[in-house]
């Protein structure tokens, strides 16, 4: 057996692994999407293998459209996750907050968008542009994010027994070693180099799975609840939030009733 071969039977088997876990542990409840993340990963390494076995021609059109819809899984499961780390105010906030949570993860990748850019994406097809950048675009969130949860992770309360920093911590260590051997392949774009660095990738994915199994296979510690400063805090922020909304919407409202009024 190839070592591709060994990675991607290793590969599957640790997702099977993880999936199982999440609906033993029944992290569905609290992390659906993240579980429909993982149950994709699954359908798309066996669907993957498939296609390219016996359907190479139909292999890159099936590429593109997987990545389309993993990006599409991975930006919800970061508004999944920013969103249950906020889990001991919830029900101090507004039904809006998780809109606006959402609205801030996009607008922060859209920041990241114009500089998500590697050197040599003009050598590939034109199809592969906008998605390759969406891509890291996503890593460069899921990094984010691990830095953010990892960093702050006293002010918020969890620690690494939490499921919150438990999958971000897979996902950061994951797309880190994506990005840097995305940079590297600037320099090697083929060749024997080329192939052991994208083996790495695959290595690196292997070790966040085997990462969940270790955590998920132990059970979830109980969820703190925020320091009086930075529950404070974080309703004081959400109340901002929600008035500068409710401010623009009186604004618009006002400037829709002139042109009736005169």
């Amino acid at each position: 057996m190839s070592l591709d071969n060994a990675f991607w039977l290793a590969g599957v088997v640790a997702e099977a692994v993880v999936l199982g876990l999440l609906v033993y542990r029944r992290v569905w409840r609290t992390l659906p999407v993240f579980c429909v993340y993982c149950a994709w990963n699954l359908f798309s390494s066996a669907a993957a293998y498939a296609v390219f076995r016996f359907f190479p021609g139909s292999y890159v059109k099936a590429y593109l459209a997987e990545m389309a819809l993993d990006s599409a899984l991975e930006f919800a499961v970061l508004v999944e996750l920013a969103w249950s780390v906020l889990r001991p105010i919830r029900a101090s906030l507004s039904r809006s907050a998780f809109v606006v949570v959402g609205a801030f993860i996009l607008a922060l990748g859209a920041a990241i968008w114009p500089f998500a850019v590697i050197p040599g994406f003009g050598n590939l097809p034109p199809e592969f542009h906008v998605l390759m950048r969406l891509e890291q675009t996503t890593s460069i969130l899921r990094v984010l994010l691990f830095l953010v949860l990892a960093g702050f992770s006293q002010l918020l309360s969890i620690g690494w027994r939490d499921r919150e920093l438990q999958v971000a911590t897979g996902l950061g260590f994951y797309s880190l070693v994506s990005l840097a051997v995305s940079m590297l392949h600037t320099h090697e774009s083929t060749g024997p180099l080329y192939i052991h660095l994208e083996q790495i990738v695959v290595a690196s994915s292997i070790c966040s799975l085997l990462y969940w199994i270790f955590s998920f296979a132990q059970e979830e510690a109980e969820r703190q609840e925020f320091t009086p400063q930075m529950q404070s805090f974080l309703l004081a922020v959400a109340g901002t939030a929600r008035a500068t909304r409710v401010a623009l919407t009186d604004s618009s409202s006002a400037k829709g009733r002139k042109p009736r009024e005169m």
